[in-house]
């Protein structure tokens, strides 16, 4: 599956160059159809946002457009009869979503299922095989419309427009229901217990039982997903007795007897997701060092069976009629991208591409840059890993590139801010830091030893070192940005770092008071500040005033720039606005950049276009021979 190598622009100006990366067709999401005769994704790089496509799994046809919208529209979905999606649409980013639902047949003619522009969240969205039917979860009370701290899930009747919750957790949670396919059972996921833990339930669709079916203790993190047959369900659990294990297991689940059975309890194997495929397989999603490694089995079976290792990485969706698997595809030097393939291919040259987005774009694979794997050691002898972009002319100036999460990790794949920000002239790493998925549960676990704010941003900072004794940036010229995670990550290392390591930051919708985020984000996302923490404002006030940057602003000494969306639900404005007073207050130098129609992260293509410039403006002067 490689690009079109006939066409090369040598003399490509820099605005066409960004241009061009903004609007390579990049897959960001993909769903098979439950008869696996169709697939359906979210495109980035078409139209003018995201939109979603779908095209026949068989590769006969080109990618039919079911939405074209000037905001971002995500797939959530496939109907139980394959012929239909639910897509769901919010405005400029805020987060609150309206679900439509449309036709395979009756391309961009979206039906509203839900109101505009609601007061709350709603999470998911599963339509019954009646049709008439849909669940979701929802953090309002529809008796008195008083909003709520827990999502409830609600049964919501299209015809008469009654909605009735059928289950109550008491606590926030992250996450949708999930329905089966035959429609009569939800599984959806509670942390009632601990902000740490997460425990599956069952509720039967009219909402008579709701019960408990999966608990391996009050801190463990359990995930749960439906078989194809509606009674099995894989289990995925970082525990299995309740004592603390540094690996995932892998079970089934038969909710009518209450029987598990473990598939997969090897501490050697770092399993990071698993999920079935159409036809009733599981893809096992086991990685190493951010790399996916995955396998595929059935339930029955005792033995897995590998999928290609090829350049980048493959994610196996689940195969067509015909028997071809198909997945993601993703490098540094290539887009997302859906493909067809076998098992037994050995170069990303035998991968067929549903999408065909290299024929959209006039950039070719050699104006990208590839990454590079690069080791390093924190100082407190912790082994991180990054992956590093190389410019073409080493000028000895050096861009961290920090990922949001914390729990998610960086991986071989195309990002259009860093390969703009390498083709000006800047080193780019790409940190993997403690807390990262991707190296195993130890891995990812090691950052609430400390919580937020500790030793992963010594990780980062240590990388900067590793940069400079490479070679590859000068003292004095090493900057950092990111978006979320990311931009608290920029906003600790300026305020932590002098400037002879860390010279800049452009924090992009980043923390800045830890007391303010947890009490103006979103409901759902409470937990996870109380789990890396060690709970709430209330309960360990000190933790979250010395891990708030905001509280160190009068130790900057670098360049500064503020990146904020105007309707960010995650980390509000209000962040933004207390560090400004600070920052005035002590005198600080900064810039501020608000784009007032953007939620939480910069991701229209003319802001991003807006962005990308200004950030290699403001890092091309603030890591400049002048400086020190």
């Amino acid at each position: 599956m490689q690009p079109p190598l006939t066409w090369k622009n040598a003399h490509m100006s820099n605005d066409q160059f960004l241009h061009q990366l903004l609007h390579l067709p990049t897959v960001l999401a993909a769903q098979l159809s439950p008869d696996s005769r169709w697939i359906a994704w979210m495109w980035r790089g078409v139209h003018q946002h995201i939109d979603v496509f779908y095209a026949p799994t068989d590769g006969t046809q080109p990618p039919v457009a079911l939405t074209h919208t000037p905001q971002a529209t995500m797939l959530v979905g496939w109907a139980r009869d394959g012929r239909v999606v639910i897509v769901a649409e919010d405005h400029d980013g805020d987060e609150h979503v309206r679900l439509y639902r449309v036709a395979l047949d009756q391309p961009q003619v979206l039906e509203p299922l839900t109101e505009d522009r609601p007061a709350f969240f709603i999470r998911g969205g599963e339509l019954h095989p009646d049709n008439t039917t849909l669940f979701y979860g929802a953090n309002v009370d529809t008796s008195t419309g008083q909003l709520i701290e827990p999502t409830w899930v609600y049964r919501h009747d299209l015809h008469t427009g009654d909605r009735r919750p059928i289950a109550r957790p008491e606590r926030p949670a992250w996450g949708g229901p999930s329905l089966n396919r035959q429609g009569t059972h939800l599984l959806y996921a509670r942390q009632d217990r601990h902000p740490a833990g997460r425990q599956i339930h069952l509720v039967d669709a009219e909402g008579l039982h709701d019960r408990e079916i999966l608990n391996f203790g009050d801190t463990v993190k359990v995930a749960a997903k439906w078989l194809p047959d509606g009674e099995q369900i894989l289990v995925l659990s970082e525990s299995r007795t309740g004592a603390a294990q540094e690996h995932k297991s892998m079970g089934i689940y038969h909710w009518p007897t209450g029987e598990l059975r473990w598939l997969i309890d090897d501490p050697a194997r770092n399993i990071e997701q698993a999920w079935c495929t159409p036809d009733g397989l599981i893809v096992v999603d086991e990685m190493a060092d951010a790399r996916h490694l995955p396998t595929f089995r059935s339930p029955q079976a005792d033995h897995e069976t590998p999928f290609p290792a090829l350049p980048g990485n493959i994610v196996p969706l689940g195969r067509a009629p015909d028997g071809t698997w198909l997945g993601l595809y993703s490098a540094a030097t290539t887009p997302t991208d859906i493909v067809r393939f076998k098992l037994d291919a050995h170069t990303p040259a035998d991968l067929v591409s549903l999408t065909r987005g290299w024929e959209r774009t006039e950039l070719d694979q050699a104006q990208l840059v590839a990454a590079e794997d690069f080791r390093w050691t924190s100082t407190d002898g912790l082994p991180i890993q990054g992956w590093l972009y190389r410019a073409e002319t080493n000028q000895r100036r050096a861009i961290l590139y920090i990922h949001g999460g914390p729990t998610y990790h960086s991986e071989d794949r195309l990002n259009p801010q860093i390969q703009y920000l390498v083709a000006q002239g800047f080193n780019v790493l790409d940190v993997n830091y403690r807390g990262s998925t991707g190296f195993g549960l130890r891995f990812r676990e090691a950052i609430k030893e400390d919580g937020w704010g500790g030793r992963e941003q010594a990780d980062i900072a240590a990388g900067a070192q590793a940069l400079i004794a490479a070679g590859l940036a000068a003292p004095g010229r090493v900057g950092v940005t990111g978006t979320s995670y990311g931009g608290y990550s920029s906003w600790c290392l300026i305020t932590h770092y002098p400037p002879e390591l860390i010279a800049a930051a452009a924090p992009i919708c980043g923390m800045t008071d830890l007391v303010v985020d947890y009490e103006t984000t979103r409901p759902d996302l409470r937990p996870y500040s109380e789990e890396m923490l060690g709970g709430s404002p209330a309960q360990v006030p000190e933790r979250y005033r010395e891990r708030s940057p905001i509280n160190f602003v009068h130790q900057i000494r670098g360049r500064l720039l503020i990146i904020q969306g105007g309707q960010d639900p995650n980390v509000t404005p209000e962040n933004v606005r207390q560090v400004v007073q600070q920052l005035d207050a002590a005198q600080i130098p900064y810039e501020l950049l608000v784009f007032d129609d953007e939620g939480h992260g910069i991701s229209k293509p003319a802001n991003q276009e807006r962005l990308y410039r200004c950030l290699a403006t403001f890092f091309d002067a603030a890591l400049s021979d002048e400086q020190p």
